[in-house]
């Protein structure tokens, strides 16, 4: 479906106040908390992941109060219009927390559970990925440059990217994830959100990684898709929640990966 001018304008709206509220806690001595996750030791969370989705909550309730929410932070608040946002504020605390610039706001708008648009900002660079209406690009600077994904017709030629294998993957995972990484050229670690992104401005040509939340992966389906990418589970189908993400630039070595990951 085709989310109208306003929509969009409104969505930059949110991410402009979102990252008002992250950029003075980056780089800063703020305090870190962990929260409590199955499979994880440690989860961390700050005030900007928390402030940064408050204001973008206090804002929909103000102007658009009957869509639905989802919110890594704060949980789903129930809408009755069709609409939900799936929000992140901070998608990649750990890189947040140890000063690296590999993260990103995410926030995506969906209509009946289908992600219709999505927004990556990275409010510190100044960079913000959007993906609507079939098309992707990098606001940057007042300049709008239209993303596009690299062709790469072999695994043998292609650059392949995963957050943390060791912590987010199972053990067969990891297996089936080494045997990937055994037939590319380059492999290399960590990003988060932000490897994403690479793959959509076609510097990257694969990223794998484990199970990810809705709010993790709703934003970045747009913006892949809409960058001429592909994104799936690792059986190649459509995503569902807590599956396995695969995202390929190309369709040809998007096939030739789902076959190693697959099994």
């Amino acid at each position: 479906m085709t989310v109208d001018d306003a929509t969009i304008a409104f969505a930059n709206r949110l991410a402009d106040a979102s990252g008002a509220a992250i950029r003075p806690y980056f780089r800063q001595r703020i305090e870190v908390t962990s929260k409590e996750r199955e499979g994880h030791k440690f989860d961390p969370v700050t005030e900007a992941d928390k402030g940064g989705e408050r204001v973008i909550r206090a804002i929909l309730g103000a102007e658009r109060p009957d869509d639905a929410i989802l919110g890594e932070e704060y949980g789903e608040k129930a809408g009755t219009s069709g609409w939900r946002w799936v929000l992140d504020p901070v998608d990649g605390t750990r890189s947040f927390i140890t000063g690296r610039h590999e993260w990103g706001s995410l926030i995506a708008l969906e209509k009946n559970d289908v992600p219709v648009l999505g927004i990556l900002d990275q409010p510190v660079l100044g960079e913000r990925f959007i993906g609507v209406n079939g098309k992707a690009e990098l606001h940057q600077a007042g300049r709008r440059t239209p993303l596009r994904v690299r062709e790469c017709p072999d695994m043998a030629e292609a650059v392949l990217c995963s957050t943390d294998p060791s912590a987010y993957m199972n053990q067969s995972q990891q297996a089936a994830f080494s045997l990937a990484k055994s037939r590319v050229r380059l492999t290399r670690y960590l990003g988060d959100c932000y490897i994403f992104a690479m793959l959509a401005m076609g510097f990257i040509d694969i990223v794998a990684e484990g199970p990810l939340s809705r709010w993790d992966i709703a934003a970045l389906i747009p913006l892949v898709e809409g960058a001429g990418g592909v994104i799936s589970n690792w059986k190649g189908e459509p995503w569902r929640e807590g599956d396995a993400v695969l995202a390929c630039g190309d369709r040809r070595i998007h096939k030739q990966t789902v076959k190693l990951l697959a099994g």
